[in-house]
């Protein structure tokens, strides 16, 4: 347990077990609520109101250098998380995340633990927004590095896929996050979203297996029927993933149906597989984004379609995996309240700064 410090500093204490908390759930669903960090920034408020006030009339050099920290934590990094959410190197919850700690946490808090004075290492500067920020980012690039063991340890290694994806089996698609790192043309930074394939199964009231199973009939739109809530994809939505019984009912109807046309249409010579070429709209791909609000997580028709025929004819396929930027965000944040700041230490120790 910490010892000694100012109140605002204990209570400063409670975004610890919040991140431990929202970081197990981005592991878990890739989503966290917006309510998460409002009781976080209103305390920040309060606790910046009420150290502001300290240090005011500004008489000292203390005061002054307590208000350019302040400054910089709430000016420079809350813009900056903005900045890389609008170009997309941080997700919604991280910028939040660091917003919220530019203003809880814009000056080193200190805790007293028996002889030592925590954090141990403080930086010149004094902004513990920074810290965390810098502290995040050198533990996430550490991710790369475990992956490639880790695809080292499976005999799956591939340079440099290794470091940046991951080999999986097809089958697991339906409740793995990530995206996949192949198109029918091959590697690709830009795959289908696996929210977004499904988001597709249960528009159709399908699972991945019944895919699978009969990808040369549902390839064709006509065998669309029934659809229904896509919902946003995640895999903690309280809904099986082939949309339930009436969902199964409807789904065997139009395969069987699909089935009964292809023999229909058999001669006696042999049957050759349906391609995406003999239908208008494959897999009714593009009727299932004009149907939704919004976008399906920036997939396009030809995305989709692309990602239906890797996961119908693969057993397993390359997946970038990412990693939810909170889990190294809420390490970097308990490394700043006990260690203080990794970059600076190193910097430190080389005799840099």
């Amino acid at each position: 347990m910490f010892g000694i410090g100012t109140l605002p500093d204990l209570l400063r204490l409670v975004v610890v077990p919040v991140l431990a908390w929202t970081a197990w759930r981005d592991i878990r669903t890739r989503r966290v609520p917006n309510v998460v960090w409002y009781p976080l920034a209103a305390l920040g408020l309060v606790l910046l109101v009420w150290e502001t006030l300290g240090h005011l009339p500004v008489e000292t050099v203390f005061d002054r250098l307590y208000l350019i920290r302040v400054g910089v934590s709430v000016f420079f990094v809350v813009p900056l998380s903005y900045m890389f959410w609008r170009l997309g190197g941080f997700g919604g919850a991280d910028a939040k995340a660091l917003m919220v700690f530019a203003i809880l946490l814009p000056t080193f808090p200190s805790y007293t633990l028996g002889e030592l004075v925590l954090p141990l290492e403080r930086t010149t500067l004094g902004v513990f927004s920074m810290t965390i920020l810098t502290n995040t980012v050198i533990i996430g690039l550490a991710y790369p590095i475990l992956l490639a063991v880790r695809n080292l340890v499976a005999g799956e290694f591939e340079f440099p896929l290794s470091f940046v994806g991951r080999r999986v089996s097809v089958p697991s698609l339906a409740t793995t996050h990530g995206r996949l790192f192949e198109s029918p043309d091959g590697v690709t930074r830009n795959g289908l979203d696996l929210d977004a394939l499904r988001m597709y199964l249960r528009w159709r009231g399908l699972s991945l297996a019944d895919l699978r199973a009969a990808s040369e009939a549902l390839r064709d739109p006509e065998t669309i029927g029934e659809t229904f809530d896509p919902t946003d994809g995640a895999v903690h939505r309280q809904v099986s993933t082939d949309g339930g019984s009436a969902a199964r009912t409807a789904r065997d109807e139009d395969v069987d149906a699909a089935h009964e046309s292809a023999q229909d249409a058999d001669t006696d010579a042999a049957h050759e597989p349906a391609s995406d070429t003999d239908f208008e709209d494959p897999w009714g791909a593009a009727a299932f984004l004009d149907s939704i609000d919004g976008s399906a997580y920036g997939t396009t028709p030809e995305k989709l379609r692309g990602g239906l025929e890797l996961v119908t004819t693969r057993e397993s396929v390359w997946i970038s995996p990412g990693i939810p930027f909170i889990v190294p965000m809420f390490v970097g944040l308990v490394v700043a309240f006990v260690y203080g700041d990794i970059l600076f230490g190193v910097l430190g120790a080389l005799g840099i700064v």
